[in-house]
């Protein structure tokens, strides 16, 4: 279904520069996840999940900057 944004609350339309924004910071998490799977073998687990969760905090947040919603 095309434009399914359109039926969910506090969405809005995005312009093509916003558009191509997200796509950005999307191919990033891809890479980063991607850099992450190829981290030492012997790195700490406790403190690569740490930083895998502040990764994805950073890049979700950057996604609202643009999408900026009109909800919590």
């Amino acid at each position: 279904m095309d434009n399914q944004h359109r039926k969910i609350v506090g969405y809005r339309e995005l312009s093509q520069e916003e558009v191509d924004s997200m796509n950005v910071i999307k191919d990033m998490g891809k890479r980063i996840d991607i850099m992450l799977d190829e981290m030492p073998k012997d790195a700490d687990g406790r403190w690569k999940a740490i930083g895998k969760t502040h990764l994805q905090e950073g890049l979700m947040a950057l996604t609202r900057s643009i999408a900026k919603p009109d909800f919590f």
